[in-house]
């Protein structure tokens, strides 16, 4: 069985009950959350060897956190843990033509203060296949940034796959570099990346480029640039998404391969229950698909915009659709009639 490690913060995330305002909430409700984190528990719900590595505090909400993964059967052996508190994310979900709201608290998180040599790298992946991390890793601190880049030494002498979320989060690279300063070192170790060629430039200190993704056969050029910019990327994807409201969403995907682009039809989802996490569902039905060599690319690509659709239904940061249920839809079947 393939082995794929995660790296990034555990977040708690504290969201209004409903659709209520940060004005009119009393309450919140607790979920568990995070970028790499919803891409190791969707891994492990498809039945890939999932681990997550992070940093903890050690106390009960870092234990619920170990907890939360030992539910959802993602290794957290290697989990280092320090630091003074978990870091938190306030949602207020947006609906209709309100749009949500996202208020970050993890300045000084564990994760953010995480050290330099305090994780054995090479240890830690010495019988992984794939090492997985996301932009906001680099994002939230000097430190987080520091350790990402050691890991991804190590990944490349072990001869790992390594994958990436672009993930750019404006408020979070507050720390006084800007990602042309950090992201470009960190790319040139990729394999795969997801993320909008817009995005992938700026983080990459390029010029923008701002393509029609509704025009297939000029998309080529454009990623020939980002192939050019990343001398081990083998696949590049985009998540296309098309808001017609909060509650009303278009997606679809683009993959790139090196050789041909790959297109999938948009499939809408109407209503929609939690739209956070999604592209992390896409990740990591594009993860699971890249492991599955029998797949051609246009299934893969099928299973990643179909994950990522059913994710709109689920309350909370991760994925739990199966993984049958991603490929019933990624086959067409999209009536959702109940399964008696």
């Amino acid at each position: 069985m393939k082995k794929v490690v995660s790296f990034g913060e555990v977040l708690l995330r504290l969201s209004t009950e409903g659709h209520q305002r940060f004005s009119q909430a009393n309450t919140f409700i607790g979920n568990y959350g995070g970028a790499e984190f919803n891409v190791a528990m969707a891994l492990a719900g498809y039945g890939i060897n999932s681990e997550m590595i992070t940093r903890l505090p050690q106390n009960d909400l870092g234990e619920n956190a170990i907890r939360e993964m030992r539910k959802q059967n993602v290794a957290c052996h290697n989990i280092i843990r320090g630091g003074e508190r978990l870091g938190l994310y306030f949602l207020e979900a947006g609906s209709g033509l309100r749009a949500g709201k996202v208020i970050y608290d993890r300045a000084f998180s564990a994760m953010a203060t995480v050290e330099k040599n305090s994780i054995n790298w090479k240890k830690v992946l010495k019988n992984a296949d794939w090492f997985h991390w996301s932009g906001i890793t680099p994002a939230i601190s000097q430190n987080a940034a520091d350790v990402c880049l050691e890991a991804l030494v190590a990944a490349k002498e072990l001869g790992l796959t390594i994958s990436v979320d672009l993930n750019y989060r404006s408020k979070l690279w507050n720390y006084g570099k800007a990602p042309a300063e950090v992201m470009p070192e960190l790319l040139q170790y990729c394999n795969v990346i997801l993320g909008d060629l817009n995005t992938a430039s700026f983080m990459l200190g390029r010029e923008e480029m701002n393509p029609n993704y509704g025009e297939r056969e000029t998309l080529f050029e454009y990623y020939e640039k980002l192939f050019a910019y990343c001398p081990n990327l083998k696949i590049a994807g985009t998540t296309l998404r098309y808001s017609l409201n909060a509650s009303h969403q278009k997606i679809g995907g683009v993959l790139y391969d090196g050789a041909a682009v790959y297109t999938s039809k948009l499939i809408e989802v109407s209503p929609v229950v939690d739209r956070i996490g999604s592209g992390d569902a896409f990740m990591a039905g594009l993860i699971f698909g890249l492991l599955e060599e029998k797949k051609s690319m246009q299934e893969k690509l099928d299973f990643a915009v179909a994950a990522c659709c059913l994710k709109h239904s689920i309350p909370g940061d991760f994925n739990l659709a199966t993984k049958e249920e991603v490929m019933e839809l990624a086959s067409g079947n999209s009536s959702a009639k109940v399964n008696r």
